[in-house]
């Protein structure tokens, strides 16, 4: 029986060899909108990887749809570039296309060399605190032109199909809402007006390409904005665009303004199917479904299950490029599965920064970063099994190295098991069983339950030594700090002590915040439970809604600054605050911990002292380096390089990828 994954399709009079399809995702790679060397590569080595279509970017259709790190589609001058990308694109055996779009109110002056930004109203946007200017009816007939002459550039360049961002509280999205189309004339006020802008862009597109050409819409299945389009008016908008001569469509969900997560880890894998299918019920042209499709199990459940009829894979290609090619292959194990942590894809965009990839050190230096064969071949030791020492041994291996890599405990992974422990953080877990089954591919030797110290280092006698012995949490200087309630965060984190009911959480940073959902969900609903109750009518909404976020414990977070969870990701950190307040997790910030006593915490805030009931309390005050053997190494004239916090407290990030950059520095 053929795998459903690997069927070919038609889109329009374009076939595509399966159905993984590589929505656009910006990058922030291009130069000045120009493609560059980087951009190429990367989408290379996803075609190469086997994924069925591509779709880069969004591209820009004039000077106020974008910034000048999305690729340009608004001048004959970045054809040559956009020919390029096409061409390395389809040479790898994937299909090629461009997304096009105009961001309105979400595009920010400053990008713009102070432009005001257009929008169908001046509405005020919250993501930006800027008014657009209203566009007239001339202008909205001249941005209609600038995509069609986009989508001509698109298929002059050589490019499979042309697709149109018609979601995400972008223009077309903008003319769509009354939240933001305040507008009384045609393009205003009812459905039919509102959609029009949409209808009158696809047409003019279609109008530049030709009725052969494949013409793609993203569009939102729903936005989870109150007050805004509904998720009926939505379907009829994919009626209208199919009727239209629209090839396909891909759902996506939200705007980048909605309270609703849409991309992190906490988000269920597939969740958002749903509205695929509800669409997919309303036309009949291919439906794309996305979001958190990061697993072949999920990708088929969906298409077997008629929610689609392929699947958008997004990020999960940058964690993975071979992600396609392994499924196909029966290798599915091999997979290293995005984790949704937004650090180096969404968080990286904040910062102006190109995109990276916490789990792959390779994602946007496919080629400068590469690190090529050892010269000679040197016997390596690597010291700690959690993520930078998994990584420094999985690519010292890869370059021919001999490695053993050594870890204290029973089992390999060290604080990705923590990470993965908190309520909506699994997926930590899974990377961990992810870099596991690529230490034993590599061919790496792996000793567990074993110590290294100076006699073991001049026993196994190593060329290079990787220090990869992580933290050790720090207690800090309280009074009361020892006494036998007092505990760790990381030992519950890793199920090691039970706590009683009132529990204080010394630091709000990301672990304390963590700890302390960990602890708030203890007693709510299992998801199995929730939807029995729900199904058979056992109880009101409103009394599941509470028995789902109301546990058996007490929890209150103390903080020294003024704010929890500042050293969360902005992506991440937004949803977790909003999981604080809604697990009912009480916080006290700007606080000193003064002593703690046998019952209580004594916090000091604004020169007034408060006590704070506490059966328990578990101290997140953070993490100091465990470094015991580069000292011995250096003696012995050993290389020796230090990653992780070994070095110092850092993200997951920055230890997968300095294990990897450590490896590549040997030899």
């Amino acid at each position: 029986m053929s795998d459903i994954l690997f069927q070919p399709i038609s889109i329009g009079t374009m076939e595509v060899k399966n159905r993984i399809f590589m929505p656009a995702m910006h990058l922030n790679m291009a130069r000045n909108y120009k493609v560059t060397d980087r951009l190429v590569d990367f989408y290379a080595e996803r075609a190469r990887g086997g994924a069925g279509m591509i779709t880069v970017g969004y591209a820009t259709v004039d000077e106020r749809s974008g910034n000048p790190g999305n690729i340009g589609a608004h001048s004959d001058d970045f054809i040559p570039g956009l020919s390029r990308l096409a061409a390395a694109i389809r040479e790898q055996g994937a299909r090629a296309s461009v997304q096009l779009n105009h961001a309105g109110r979400y595009n920010h002056s400053m990008l713009m060399g102070g432009k005001q930004p257009v929008a169908p109203s001046a509405v005020a946007s919250r993501l930006t605190r800027e008014t657009p200017k209203e566009l007239e009816v001339a202008d909205i007939t001249e941005v209609i032109a600038s995509f069609a002459d986009a989508a001509r550039r698109v298929k002059e360049a050589g490019f499979d199909a042309v697709e149109i961002l018609a979601g995400t509280g972008y223009l077309i999205s903008e003319f769509l809402s009354p939240l933001t189309n305040r507008r009384g004339d045609e393009y205003g006020g009812s459905f039919d007006n509102r959609i029009r802008f949409g209808l009158e862009v696809v047409a003019a597109v279609r109008g530049a390409v030709g009725k052969d050409f494949p013409l793609l819409v993203r569009l939102n299945g729903n936005e989870f904005m109150e007050g805004g389009t509904t998720a009926e008016e939505l379907r009829e908008f994919a009626a209208a665009l199919a009727d239209g001569g629209v090839d396909a469509i891909c759902v996506n969900v939200g705007w980048h303004e909605a309270q609703v997560p849409q991309i992190v880890s906490e988000v269920p894998r597939g969740v958002f199917a749903y509205l695929a299918r509800e669409i997919r019920g309303r036309v009949t042209i291919p439906v794309i479904a996305s979001h958190r499709i990061n697993d072949p199990v999920v990708a088929r459940e969906m298409l077997a299950g008629g929610v689609c009829d392929m699947v958008a894979i997004g990020r999960a290609l940058i964690a993975d490029p071979d992600f396609p090619e392994k499924a196909r292959s029966g290798r599915e194990g091999e997979i290293v599965h995005c984790v949704a942590c937004g650090q180096g894809c969404f968080d990286n965009l904040f910062k102006m920064k190109a995109v990276e990839c916490l789990c792959n050190p390779l994602a946007g230096y496919e080629s400068s970063r590469r690190g090529a064969p050892a010269k000679v071949p040197l016997k390596v030791m690597v010291v700690g099994g959690g993520a930078a020492g998994m990584s420094a041994a999985i690519a010292a291996a890869g370059r021919g190295h001999r490695v053993t890599l050594f870890e204290r405990d029973g089992r390999l992974g060290g604080q990705l098991l923590l990470a993965g422990a908190p309520p909506g953080r699994g997926e930590f877990r899974q990377l961990a069983t992810d870099l596991v089954r690529q230490v034993t591919l590599s061919g790496v030797n792996v000793v567990l339950g074993s110590r290294v110290d100076e006699i073991m280092i001049d026993s196994f006698s190593p060329d290079a030594l990787i220090v990869a012995t992580g933290g050790v949490p720090v207690t800090p200087a309280i009074e009361g700090v020892e006494l036998p309630h007092v505990v760790q965060a990381w030992d519950v984190l890793a199920g090691k002590v039970s706590t009683g009911k009132r529990v204080v959480v010394i630091g709000g940073g990301a672990v304390g915040v963590e700890t302390a959902l960990l602890l708030a969900e203890q007693g709510t609903l299992s998801p199995e439970a929730l939807k029995f109750l729900l199904v058979h009518g056992a109880e009101p909404a409103e009394r599941l809604y509470s028995l789902a976020t109301r546990g058996k414990l007490d929890v209150t977070v103390i903080e020294m600054l003024d704010q929890l969870g500042k050293n969360f990701g902005k992506s991440t950190r937004w949803g977790m605050l909003q999981d604080v307040e809604r697990y009912g997790v009480r916080s006290r910030t700007a606080a000193r911990v003064v002593e703690i006593t046998p019952h209580h915490v004594r916090i000091e805030v604004d020169g007034r002292e408060e006590e704070l009931g506490a059966d328990t309390v578990v101290l997140a005050v953070g993490t100091r380096p465990y470094n015991p053997l580069q000292e011995a190494a250096t003696a012995r004239g050993i290389l020796a390089r230090v990653v992780g916090d070994a070095v110092r407290p850092a993200m997951v990030f920055d230890a997968i990828h300095e294990g990897y950059m450590a490896a590549c520095e040997i030899g």
